[in-house]
């Protein structure tokens, strides 16, 4: 998360649609390619797990909904069409929201971590890497809506970084809790299937799909597709091992 924010200071920033894009590939990958089978092979019910999938897709919704999470890549100069100062006018009321939202998010991040790490380690950084490409984007949106709620750099810095340190909580509580609750393991990998697959394809593809321009449209494509192949061939090189 500074990491992400620390980005948000140059150029980087720019290639922000063009990461989006690779991290819808990456989650959507990473969920259906890992997730779903690594809980679904497991000794668990499958209709108990398939309520679980679709109680978290919709929870996922209703959460985004009441704004307990906000997910937010756009800002001006965005090619959006919005109006100068639109961001300081949707987000100056909401600049503690974005933190409280970011919060709870990192913490549930932090949990999904151990628990895929729990289950299998190479799942668990697998999962921590489709996290991270997923952060790095919605950080720097993030960050940059503080700037426009009227956030020094240095402070919306050090709150994006206090932020960040709810994923080590909840990384310490999941470790500990399903220590000692395998079974609960299955349907955790399924809520952080649903988490990914919500966020790719509710939040990062609409993001997307406001792009107008051919040539920008056709590299948002092959960034997609290139997310889904690195998590193929992972999927490949792990499963011949």
């Amino acid at each position: 998360m500074l990491f992400a924010a620390w980005l948000s200071f140059g150029a980087l920033s720019s290639l922000v649609p063009r990461m989006v894009s690779l991290s819808a590939g990456i989650l959507l990958g990473t969920a259906i390619l890992h997730l779903l089978p690594e809980a679904f092979e497991s000794q668990a019910d499958l209709h108990a797990l398939s309520w679980t999938l679709l109680a978290g897709l919709v929870g996922f919704f209703l959460l985004e909904k009441s704004a307990v999470l906000r997910h937010s890549h756009h800002h001006e100069g965005d090619g959006h069409g919005h109006h100068h100062g639109h961001d300081h006018d949707e987000a100056g009321p909401g600049g503690l929201l974005i933190l409280v939202g970011d919060s709870i998010h990192n913490l549930a991040d932090g949990f999904l971590i151990a628990a895929a790490f729990l289950a299998d380690e190479r799942l668990g950084w697998l999962t921590a890497a489709a996290i991270a490409a997923h952060e790095i984007p919605q950080e720097i949106g993030d960050f940059i809506v503080l700037l426009n709620a009227g956030y020094t750099r240095r402070r919306a810095l050090a709150y994006n970084a206090l932020s960040g340190l709810a994923s080590v909580i909840g990384g310490v509580i999941g470790w500990a809790s399903l220590q000692t609750s395998r079974d609960v393991l299955p349907f955790v990998l399924v809520l952080a299937a649903s988490s990914f697959i919500y966020i790719a394809l509710a939040d990062l593809v609409p993001d997307m799909q406001r792009q107008r321009r051919r040539g920008e449209s056709a590299l948002q494509v092959l960034m997609l597709f290139a997310g889904i192949a690195a998590i193929a061939g992972v999927t490949s090189l792990v499963h011949s091992h």
